[in-house]
């Protein structure tokens, strides 16, 4: 397999994460009536509920005009994920696992942008965890399988950049 296939292939996750999202939003849209709790795990530790986020992480920005709204949250978006296709298709200088750690940050960027140019009424959110008051906060807010997946490949590709630097540092020693 040649490289360029290789590097191809790093879609399949985020193709993977983009459907895995889709259908999750679509279960819960079908199945759960919009800001009500579906289920409760662990003695009330996790819910699964029905919310709408017309913003970005933590509801901010809801309340911006639809059209600042457009060009922040899905125009400029676009273009970030469009530019990070071409960087992780081309770029000489990252891992192969660093490659597939921004496939999946881009698949959890494309599921939200397909709820914001698709969904007027805003990102379906569904996964509510407690917080036990840390930060002020009962409750951590509502997520989804696409914030997820941004997060957590988020930090690996940061574990992978400070490890990155650390061996560069000991090397020059």
């Amino acid at each position: 397999m040649n490289k360029n296939m290789k590097r191809s292939l790093t879609m399949v996750l985020s193709a993977f994460l983009i459907i895995a999202d889709q259908i999750s939003k679509k279960l819960i849209v079908d199945n759960i009536a919009v800001n009500s709790i579906g289920a409760s795990f662990w003695s009330d530790f996790l819910w699964i509920v029905h919310v709408k986020n017309l913003g970005i992480a933590f509801s901010l920005g809801d309340s911006v005009p639809n059209f600042v709204r457009v060009i922040l949250f899905i125009i400029i978006p676009l273009i970030v994920m469009g530019g990070l296709v071409v960087y992780i298709l081309r770029a000489e200088t990252i891992s192969a696992f660093q490659r597939w750690i921004m496939a999946g940050i881009l698949g959890g960027g494309l599921g939200n942008l397909v709820d914001r140019i698709f969904r007027p009424d805003g990102v379906v959110d569904f996964i509510s965890v407690k917080f036990y008051g840390l930060f002020g906060m009962e409750r951590f807010p509502v997520f989804n399988i696409a914030d997820s997946s941004i997060v957590v490949f988020g930090i690996l590709l940061l574990i992978t950049f400070a490890f990155e630097g650390r061996k560069k540092n000991e090397q020059e020693a």
